[in-house]
C-alpha cells in the first residue's frame, strides 16, 4: 500500500533545507556566540582578562559546541515543523476532496 500522506514527506524535506540552512547560515554564528558566551562564562568565573590556561579554553571550546548545537537544532526543528504543517494542511485539504468524491459516489 502506497503511503499518500503528505505531512511526514513535508517534514523530512524541512528538515533536509534546515540542515542546509544551518550550514549556510547557522554555523559560523552559532560558534561565535557560544565562544563570547564562553569567555563571559570564563571571565566571570577566573577574572576579566582570561588567561590561556587550559581551564579557560575548555570552557570556551565546551559553549562553542553547545552554540552550534543549538543553532542545528533551531534550524532543524524549525523548518522540519513548518514541513510538517504544511503537509498537515495538504493532508487535511486532500483528505476532505477523498471525502466528499467517496461521498458523491455512493
Amino acid at each position: 500500500m502506497k503511503d499518500t500522506r503528505y505531512s511526514k514527506k513535508l517534514a523530512y524535506m524541512g528538515a533536509g533545507c534546515g540542515v542546509v540552512l544551518f550550514a549556510v547560515f547557522g554555523l559560523l554564528p552559532g560558534s561565535f556566540l557560544g565562544g563570547v558566551m564562553g569567555l563571559n562564562i570564563a571571565g566571570s568565573l577566573m577574572g576579566v582578562p582570561v588567561s590561556a590556561g587550559i581551564l579557560s579554553r575548555m570552557i570556551v571550546a565546551a559553549s562553542m559546541v553547545i552554540g552550534v548545537m543549538v543553532s542545528g537544532i533551531m534550524f532543524i526543528m524549525a523548518s522540519a515543523t513548518a514541513g510538517w504543517l504544511l503537509g498537515a494542511a495538504l493532508d487535511a485539504i486532500t483528505a476532505e476532496k477523498k471525502d466528499l468524491a467517496a461521498a458523491s459516489h455512493k
